[in-house]
């Protein structure tokens, strides 16, 4: 049972044949395109702000109290794993997302926070904000601050900073956006 357990991507699988198995066995199988790619959108979700909220309530805080001979293994290994599924997550949230709100008819009427669709709107318009901030501003500013860019080390301080403070930014901006989500599935509307 170890081994099993200790092989991820095993796991993974036997998580996605089970969900599988629900989907043609209860919901509609593949014909419920709406419904699977909102389970995708949920899924990868839960990974970007996952990683999200594992960088800020997490790795930044605890950085300055790790003792700099061990600093290495989360700069050189921990991190660089870890932004990779946070920008992966954050492209394929925006992307199913947008897929989910077009199958469904509403891609318009949410981005242009039309009456009935303002909420989920504004929560649309927060993530491409945040995928924009992820994409452009915290992947370019962390590969300079842990080095896997050449930069010099007021550079790599200057890029960590900025990276930190959009981090941040986004987890500010990912309260409201989570609330839009929940509140239009409620039928609430701003």
């Amino acid at each position: 049972m170890a081994k099993f357990f200790g092989n991820l991507w095993a796991v993974v699988a036997v998580g996605a044949i089970l969900a599988l198995g629900l989907l043609f066995g209860h919901m509609g199988g593949i014909g419920n395109v709406k419904g699977w790619m909102t389970f995708l959108h949920v899924l990868v979700g839960i990974m970007w702000i996952g990683h999200l909220y594992y960088f800020n309530f997490t790795q930044i805080p605890t950085m300055p109290k790790i003792p700099a001979e061990l600093k290495p293994g989360v700069s050189k290994y921990i991190a660089p794993e870890a932004l990779f599924w946070f920008r992966w997550g954050a492209a394929f949230t925006v992307l199913t997302g947008l897929l989910v709100a077009w199958i469904s008819q509403y891609l318009v009427d949410a981005l242009t926070l039309q009456t009935g669709y303002r909420a989920i709107g504004i929560g649309m318009w927060l993530a491409l904000i945040m995928a924009f901030n992820v994409w452009f501003i915290i992947w370019p500013n962390q590969k300079r601050a842990l080095g896997l860019v050449e930069a010099d080390d007021a550079t790599k301080a200057k890029s960590a900073t900025t990276a930190m403070m959009f981090s941040r930014t986004n987890t500010l901006l990912s309260i409201p956006m989570l609330l839009c989500m929940v509140m239009q599935n409620l039928g609430g509307t701003f």
